[in-house]
């Protein structure tokens, strides 16, 4: 059995700031739109947000990197900068860098899947919904960016319904919650709703059958943004749980990606013989 569960906050009853949005700037125009110098320097901010999407996943073996000049546009930094963040990522082995050809992803999960039956999973985590409070920070339409297309299997720049949560755990920060659903399955979900249901409830209710899903969990340090809205210290362990829900048809319904506060969310496995695991969720205090 899969348990996820909650550890008291260390940071309990501090004040909660909220994302940007989602078409967030880059990580220089936002140092300087805060008006503070960050401990963390803009290069390894770059190379910390590249490393997350590679170990996660989103950017696969193979894939292209941006090149030097693009993520000085993206994240408005000098072009040295932007080479330092690649080159950290070439000395760690996350990426390979060859003239003409440019900068790929040579990193290869190595990933062991494990088999869970879906109706068990579905109910776990609509449990573990119930057990905790859920402030939405961020909802409605926006075009789907290349990682989200490619998970819900629609084409880059169509209409989506994103919606951002804060999951609370005795009124303070569990995890930040990121939730992509295709535009006709989103206009059945409300802001509203969303504040009392769990997504997958509200899914369900409109009609579709849920028979399949993927799940990534992965550990990530927070970056600035991130550890500002949970509550907690850049470069924090982060546990990122990644998940696709796909209906009886294999068409995807929902992408999610989630990160908790490590100090205060734990994972734990029962298992059982002839390949069997039960998977459940449940919310308690840590001993």
């Amino acid at each position: 059995m899969i348990k996820a569960e909650t550890a008291p906050s260390p940071l309990q009853g501090r004040g909660q700031e909220g994302l940007a949005n989602p078409a967030k700037p880059g990580i220089g125009a936002r140092m300087a739109a805060n008006g503070t110098r960050d401990a963390i320097p803009l290069y390894h901010q770059i190379y910390l947000a590249l490393r997350d999407e590679i170990l996660s996943g989103e950017r696969s073996f193979g894939a292209a990197v941006p090149t030097e000049q693009e993520l000085g546009a993206i994240h408005g930094v000098s072009r040295i900068t932007a080479r330092r963040a690649l080159d950290e990522l070439a000395q760690h082995g996350l990426v390979e860098r060859k003239r003409r050809v440019g900068t790929r992803v040579a990193f290869k999960a190595p990933a062991a899947p494990i088999e869970e039956h879906i109706d068990q999973a579905v109910e776990s985590l609509i449990a573990f919904g119930r057990g905790t409070q859920v402030r939405v920070i961020e909802f409605g339409e926006v075009a789907a960016s290349a990682s989200v297309a490619k998970r819900l299997g629609i084409g880059a720049g169509a209409p989506v319904v994103r919606a951002l949560r804060i999951r609370l755990a005795d009124d303070a920060p569990l995890g930040a919650i990121e939730s992509f659903v295709p535009s006709e399955i989103g206009a059945a979900i409300t802001r509203e709703a969303l504040t009392t249901q769990a997504l997958l409830e509200l899914i369900r209710a409109a009609g579709h059958a849920i028979g399949a899903g993927s799940q990534i969990i992965s550990a990530v340090p927070a970056d600035p943004a991130l550890a500002a809205l949970l509550e907690t210290e850049a470069r924090a362990a982060i546990i990122r749980v990644d998940r696709v829900v796909r209906d009886e048809g294999g068409l995807p319904l929902l992408f999610t990606s989630a990160r908790y506060r490590g100090d205060r969310y734990r994972l734990s496995l029962d298992l059982h013989g002839g390949g069997q695991h039960a998977i459940a969720a449940a919310i308690s205090s840590a001993e």
